[in-house]
């Protein structure tokens, strides 16, 4: 039996997969997104964790049997968003998101700070990515800047909650641009031009590989049992492409859900930033992918449904499926 976790923007999902690959059981909790100001969007971590313990709760009320077999547990999420530690592990201010757009001056000076940005991260700079949202805290709110022991995301955050242990895996890290993308390494040059170094990242992992192991005391809480395992995991594309097998070059799907993405797997790193198509590491070794993506998708549809009078979610679904139908 196995446990996955994802961490997304609207809510936080459990579910309980059988090693024949059955789904034994689902749980959920929303979450809520802060907007303080216009171009803000966090988050805040003990949310997060809350969640985590009611869908736990959850599940070991309609499930127990099920979850006293866990053996191991697998991390998706949100990417990008920047969770700053202090030396203690205490958060020191919200989780700044992947839709946060504060920090469109800092992508500015990171590009001329760094002309080979493209070559090395595979991707252009953009606020959404994490790197300029570090360069708009030293700016910014340089005493909480001055106390960062660590930068985590989101889904690497639970896993340091879940462990005590500060892992990252390759293609979470690659939508940084703090990575060596076709090293698959952190790039020191990327993180000096935003005031860090490597003792303030997550040490690295791939996907599939081991990264921790759940701390005693949540296994007696939550109903699992003993050395439960935490793989390295995956941003949300990558654990999407990897669960549809999308793994071997040129296989690629799109996903219109808040935001719209195409997403091609490689067998290297191939940046495309003149293109403003992002390339990053994919969730097992020796892989990347390509992706691009538009941060408003079906989320701009159901605005407009709802401001047209287009009917409710059933009803344009169902349209949808006669169109495809006729086509």
């Amino acid at each position: 039996m196995y446990l996955g976790l994802d961490l997304g923007t609207s809510e936080l999902k459990a579910l309980l997969l059988a090693d024949d690959h059955r789904i034994v059981g689902v749980a959920r909790a929303s979450l809520t997104v802060d907007r303080p100001h216009p171009l803000w969007s966090e988050q805040s971590p003990a949310q997060w964790w809350q969640a985590l313990e009611q869908v736990m709760a959850q599940l070991r009320a309609d499930q127990p049997a099920a979850l006293a077999q866990v053996r191991a547990i697998g991390l998706s999420g949100q990417m990008h968003g920047a969770i700053l530690l202090d030396t203690a592990g205490e958060v020191l201010r919200p989780a700044i998101l992947w839709n946060d757009g504060r920090s469109g001056a800092q992508c500015e000076a990171l590009t001329r700070a760094v002309p080979r940005l493209g070559e090395i991260a595979g991707n252009l700079a953009m606020p959404g990515f994490t790197a300029p949202k570090l360069l708009w805290v030293r700016e910014h709110e340089p005493d909480i800047f001055a106390r960062v022991a660590r930068v985590l995301l989101p889904k690497d955050w639970l896993r340091f909650m879940l462990s005590g242990e500060a892992v990252g895996e390759m293609s979470d890290a690659a939508g940084t641009l703090w990575l060596d993308v076709g090293a698959r390494d952190w790039s020191d040059e990327l993180l000096a031009a935003t005031g860090l170094t490597r003792a303030q990242m997550p040490r690295l992992v791939e996907g599939s590989e081991v990264s921790a192991t759940l701390k005693a005391e949540l296994a007696e809480r939550w109903g699992l049992g003993a050395d439960v395992k935490i793989a390295g995991g995956a941003g949300d594309n990558a654990a999407s492409a990897v669960g549809m097998g999308i793994v071997e070059p040129g296989q690629g799907f799109v996903s219109l859900g808040t935001s719209g993405v195409i997403f091609v797997a490689s067998s290297r790193f191939e940046p495309n930033p003149a293109q403003a198509v992002h390339a990053f590491c994919h969730a097992l070794p020796g892989r990347w992918h390509q992706m691009s993506v538009m941060l408003s998708a079906a989320s701009a549809v159901s605005w407009a449904s709802r401001h047209l009078g287009f009917g409710d979610e059933a009803t344009r679904l169902a349209a949808a499926a006669r169109l495809g139908d006729a086509a």
